[in-house]
């Protein structure tokens, strides 16, 4: 994503209009700044959840072969999901007199 933030701001640096240069700044800024904490969040986060060596309560145990260096071994397993249940469906929509 990053590097289409910058490409886009590269694009706008091109321009000539008055906006353009802060534009083109703004996207290198998001880019730059937003992105890499969105990113370390999400590894972070990520890696929490590897790390933990418990069943998720709502998954079937893999009985697949899985390489023991596999870090996400829900990711790789062949064996098929366990079936969702539908949500239920909402409330039905009170009928009112229309003014």
């Amino acid at each position: 994503m990053d590097e289409i933030l910058t490409a886009t701001a590269d694009f706008h640096d091109g321009l000539g209009q008055a906006a353009d240069p802060h534009i083109a700044r703004r996207l290198r800024y998001l880019a730059d700044e937003h992105l890499r904490v969105i990113r370390t969040d999400l590894s972070d986060t990520r890696n929490a959840l590897a790390d933990r060596h418990e069943p998720h309560p709502g998954r079937n145990t893999c009985s697949g072969e899985v390489p023991a260096t596999e870090r996400e071994r829900s990711a790789v397993c062949a064996c098929p999901p366990p079936p969702r249940t539908l949500p239920a469906p909402p409330p039905p929509v009170a009928a009112g007199l229309r003014r």
